[in-house]
């Protein structure tokens, strides 16, 4: 489970395919990462206590949208979430 995690997360940091990430691994991931997740209606709203941005996500079919998945790449890097995993 974990190494699907590590993976999503490079494919989000390499920034290749932004318009391929699953929106249910993206929220898992975000998850994993340490935000909260509370749900109103399709938006996918994530907080985190040292993070000041407030991730707002809604899926495109099942895929997140690409413009979404950059801005969370950003605050990845922004705040080196990415070491978070192991």
């Amino acid at each position: 489970m974990m190494a699907q995690y590590e993976k999503l997360l490079i494919k989000i940091l390499r920034g290749a395919s932004d318009a391929q990430i699953p929106f249910d691994q993206l929220c898992g991931l975000l998850v994993l990462l340490g935000f909260q997740e509370r749900i109103r209606g399709s938006h996918h709203i994530f907080t985190r206590a040292e993070v000041e941005e407030i991730i707002n996500i809604q899926p495109k079919d099942s895929h997140a949208k690409p413009y979404q998945v950059r801005q969370i790449r950003q605050v990845i890097l922004k705040y080196r979430l990415g070491g978070d995993i192991d």
